[in-house]
């Protein structure tokens, strides 16, 4: 079982049908059992066969890193055959959970898998860009739920898509900085391994975390948004960036394992109080 967890990273694949869930929270005029609960093992499926899939394209690079040698794979815990046919597999059932849905969730699904399995893991091999380019389908998940509810893509939608968007770059750029010498060791191509020094690296964090400001503050341009609600948020945010500018002045394992620690508390309390702005 624990391997069986490692390889489907359980702990981002809960994170993912989390927002995946609020998008349709957000959403939702009503509460509707079927859509809530098709969303939920739908994201959950598909999320983690693409974690499995993942592992097994990226087997002999987590070999060589002191992170992930303990990952099933290079453990020899698991046959790749059988982590590529288990992702598959579950890739397909969040598929074909999401498709009674409509197009738009199982479209927005099929889009954000293919975007982080065919595009964003080989580019870890190639391009430090890999980092922007991987939070594009880490942010996709808030719209499947928000199309699973019925709503259009207005405005409102695309709020937690920025959210998602800019929230994941400082937030992988200080995990990359506190293990930049295992991720060198695995010939990825990471912005901390070409830049030793980090000012690229804490500018780029800082640049994405201020970015966080006028995204929360957007409802505040939408009919009936809480003004105390988009308050607290904005607040939050600027508490974000704080930590943020701390990391990009002192380029350090400290002010990273800051920066990283707070944004794992920051997302799940932006998300709550979208629900009290929207």
């Amino acid at each position: 079982m624990r391997h069986l967890l490692t390889l489907i990273k359980a702990r981002i694949t809960a994170l993912v049908t989390l927002t995946a869930m609020a998008g349709y929270g957000l959403a939702a005029e009503s509460w509707q059992a079927a859509p809530f609960w098709g969303v939920t093992f739908g994201v959950f499926f598909i999320t983690a066969g693409a974690s499995a899939v993942n592992m097994y394209l990226e087997r002999r690079t987590d070999a060589l890193m002191a992170r992930t040698r303990n990952r099933p794979l290079p453990l020899n815990a698991l046959a790749p055959r059988t982590a590529l046919a288990l992702g598959a597999s579950a890739s397909l059932i969040g598929l074909a959970i999401l498709l009674p849905l409509g197009p738009w969730p199982a479209g927005i699904a099929a889009l954000s898998w293919v975007m982080y399995i065919v595009v964003y893991t080989p580019l870890k091999l190639r391009t430090s860009l890999n980092t922007v380019v991987g939070a594009i389908p880490g942010a996709l998940p808030p719209l499947i739920g928000w199309t699973a509810a019925g709503a259009p893509l207005t405005m409102h939608a695309f709020i937690p898509f920025f959210l998602m968007f800019a929230w994941q770059v400082p937030h992988f750029l200080a995990l990359a900085w506190m293990y930049r010498d295992d991720y060198e060791q695995g010939g990825l191509q990471m912005l901390t391994v070409e830049d030793r020094e980090g000012g690229m690296v804490g500018r780029q964090a800082l640049l994405y975390a201020i970015c966080l400001v006028p995204i929360t503050a957007a409802p505040l341009l939408m009919a009936g948004a809480s003004l105390a609600g988009t308050l607290m948020l904005v607040g939050l945010s600027f508490v974000f960036v704080g930590f943020a500018a701390r990391f990009a002045i002192k380029r350090d394992r400290r002010s990273a394992a800051s920066l990283f620690g707070v944004s794992l508390l920051y997302l799940p309390a932006a998300f709550g109080l979208l629900f009290l702005s929207y």
